[in-house]
């Protein structure tokens, strides 16, 4: 039986393991602006709180590229504390807009997509 094969027991359509990927690990930045919502995080913080929350563990180094973008764009900023070595990060006021806009296409695609799906 092939891989794919739906019917086989303990086996994920490869399908399904790569939508997995897409909206995890290729969607990081979005799990990054949703922890950010809540309050500034330093980069490994935020590493740790998406495995914990999310149940997905990004590789460290995209997680930095990813925060490098994000403050590259404009939808977060780093912040220093006075009592920490470490940048922290926060979400800015485009990066809100950006999670607002994100929501609305996600929830559409869901909409047409899954129209007739029980």
């Amino acid at each position: 039986m092939p891989d794919d094969d739906i019917s086989n027991p303990g086996q994920q359509p490869k399908a399904m393991t790569r939508l997995v990927n897409k909206l995890t690990k290729e969607m990081l930045w979005m799990y990054i602006l949703r922890l950010l919502q809540e309050r500034p995080h330093y980069g490994y913080e935020i590493k740790e709180l998406i495995t914990k929350r999310f149940g997905f563990s990004p590789a460290t180094v995209s997680g930095y590229a990813i925060i490098y973008r994000l403050t590259k764009d404009g939808l977060i900023e780093e912040q220093k504390k006075d009592d920490s070595p470490r940048k922290y990060y926060a979400i800015t006021e485009k990066g809100s807009k950006a999670m607002v806009e994100a929501k609305a296409f996600l929830g559409k695609t869901i909409d047409l997509v899954f129209d007739i799906t029980a």
